[in-house]
């Protein structure tokens, strides 16, 4: 079946003129065509095939994109773990990286002697959560000490080091901190078993 090019009527197989609008029908009129398809001389639109062409390109630009995230975050990794060194020496263990430092020492009477601050009398430094760091350009020592004293005594000691520290406690819980950005002081005092841990805590610029 055919149909006119001018105003859309179907035509008989074989007509040269419209029978409505006497438009000449060329040759080999295609008959598969619409008649509004036919009538504007164009091509039926293929919408559903642009749709999924959009929805193609918009995954390839996602997946190219996390392919490029992960290379980069890998590169920096990588260009930092070159660029950390570790060493080891006399139960010293320090890590230099791009950020700064961080030290360990198994030795915590030499943490407690490099924290300048002063210590509750007769109290023992222990090993465990001792440690200094410096990142970022701040320099962090934390001592654990202990002693058979009781919390409120050793509350006491500190309140009359540092008169103008705020001041917390409840219980057999104090805490302490004292003063400013570049030199902040916590001390945490806590009873427990007949024995009191203190942690104290200094951070101040590094030098």
């Amino acid at each position: 079946m055919a149909f006119c090019n001018s105003c859309g009527t179907t035509l008989d197989a074989g007509t040269k003129f419209c029978n409505k609008c006497g438009a000449a029908v060329p040759a080999g009129n295609a008959s598969s065509a619409t008649p509004a398809a036919a009538a504007a001389g164009t091509p039926p639109k293929q919408g559903g095939g642009n749709a999924v062409k959009i929805i193609v390109i918009v995954v390839a630009v996602i997946v190219g994109l996390g392919i490029i995230g992960i290379g980069t975050v890998s590169y920096i990794g990588y260009r930092i773990a070159k660029s950390s060194h570790i060493t080891q020496k006399n139960g010293q263990v320090k890590v230099d990286s791009p950020f700064g430092s961080v030290e360990t020492n198994d030795d915590p009477e030499e943490v407690v002697r490099n924290l300048g601050v002063d210590l509750y009398p007769g109290a023992q430094a222990q090993k465990n959560g001792s440690v200094s760091m410096t990142i970022a350009g701040m320099h962090t020592s934390t001592a654990v000490l202990q002693t058979e004293d009781s919390a409120s005594q050793v509350a006491e000691f500190y309140r009359s080091k540092f008169p103008s520290a705020n001041y917390s406690g409840q219980g057999d819980v104090y805490t302490f901190y004292s003063g400013d950005k570049a030199d902040m002081t916590t001390i945490t005092i806590q009873g427990a078993n007949g024995k009191t841990m203190i942690q104290i805590t200094r951070v101040t610029k590094a030098s």
